[in-house]
């Protein structure tokens, strides 16, 4: 998505502008590393040296490890079947178990003369596996906080990708990198300003609507998932009181907002300042292996990542927002904690509890007397 409108003649190319094919700086057979073909097809010398063992297996680790533990999470459920319970409590341990067994399948699976090409699909599984499994499930993890927290990110990056475009057409001037060379700076900074105002109107529209800020939750009676809530004080009108040298200017003493538009103006940055060098990583990463695109999933757009190469880096920023300065501790967490102890450990964390909300006057006085 992010290289697509600035770079629709540059980067299509395999070379940088003014090179013949096979000019690129550091492209020579001495530099050049053995490597399959950018196909889909698996090399035949391959075929034998991994038989029995295949990348989906540690596809499979990793999803069973991330979302095995967003379902322990949200599924209030698997705490009460005591023949899950074992499986939640164990979680970790199972993940990493099957994928030592991976890892030793794929150490037996070595074949002489072979092991170059081996390791380089290792590697390469295991560097896919972080670039889009992990940040695939941080996505999932946004949604799960609030619509709020997909729908800003992702417009705030598009947003940005059109407005960059349109700056750099009809202003732009000045180079910003190499690796892209249709990218200039006042894109780049006419970008920034654009995608800040649209991240802070946006905010304000989504955050009135109560399907867009509530949290997605689990409702175990119904066995539906709900997006029905008293929406946080993210979400609520507060008055704030402005700068003297603004007042000054707009004659205004304090203004109206939504908090969450503030947390808006941190994400649009990010958009803007530090998600286009996932579309430039993604460049450079195409121009070391010569290849257009990462596949052909979508047909003239390549791949996924092709499309999301700056949305997967976005997400990620959201997901660490969010624990850093948004997100208290977990209550879920806690009580899946709390279920697993012996009745003892329990019942003197009540008393600790119970005697804490006393000295704080929480607890009524009848039900301290009745305790």
């Amino acid at each position: 998505m992010c290289v697509s409108l600035q770079e629709a003649d540059g980067d299509d190319k395999l070379g940088f502008p003014g090179e013949a094919e096979g000019d690129i700086e550091g492209d020579s057979k001495a530099d050049t590393p053995d490597v399959p073909p950018s196909t889909d097809n698996t090399p035949q010398c391959l075929n034998k040296a991994l038989e029995g063992l295949s990348s989906r297996y540690f596809l499979i680790c990793v999803n069973y490890f991330f979302y095995g533990e967003t379902v322990a999470d949200y599924f209030a459920l698997l705490h009460r079947e005591e023949p899950l319970q074992f499986l939640v409590r164990y979680h970790r341990f199972i993940s990493f178990a099957l994928y030592l067994a991976g890892f030793c399948m794929f150490v037996l699976s070595l074949v002489k003369k072979q092991y170059r090409l081996q390791f380089y699909m290792f590697a390469w599984t295991h560097v896919t596996l972080l670039i889009v499994v992990t940040q695939s499930h941080l996505v999932i993890q946004n949604l799960f906080e609030g619509m709020i927290w997909f729908i800003l990110p992702i417009s705030t990056v598009i947003c940005n990708d059109i407005m960059a475009y349109l700056f750099g057409f009809f202003f732009g001037r000045t180079p910003l990198i190499k690796l892209s060379p249709k990218k200039t700076w006042e894109g780049f900074i006419g970008g920034f300003f654009a995608t800040v105002v649209f991240s802070f109107l946006f905010a304000y529209l989504l955050s009135q609507y109560q399907y867009f800020v509530c949290p997605v939750e689990y409702n175990s009676e119904t066995n539906r998932f709900t997006v029905e809530c008293d929406p946080s004080n993210l979400f609520v009108m507060q008055e704030y009181t402005l700068p003297t040298a603004v007042q000054n200017v707009i004659r205004w003493k304090t203004v109206n907002l939504y908090p969450f538009q503030i947390h808006s103006i941190a994400l649009s940055s990010f958009a803007s300042l530090i998600g286009p060098f996932g579309g430039f990583f993604a460049s450079g990463f195409k121009r070391a292996f010569k290849i257009k695109d990462f596949a052909d999933t979508i047909p003239g757009h390549g791949g996924i990542m092709d499309r999301f190469d700056c949305q997967y880096l976005m997400a990620t920023f959201v997901h660490v927002y969010i624990a850093s300065f948004i997100r208290g501790p977990n209550p879920s967490k806690v009580l899946q904690q709390l279920l697993v102890l012996q009745p003892e450990q329990q019942l003197g964390i009540f008393n600790t509890l119970r005697n804490h909300l006393q000295e704080k006057g929480v607890l009524p006085p009848a039900v301290a007397e009745a305790q």
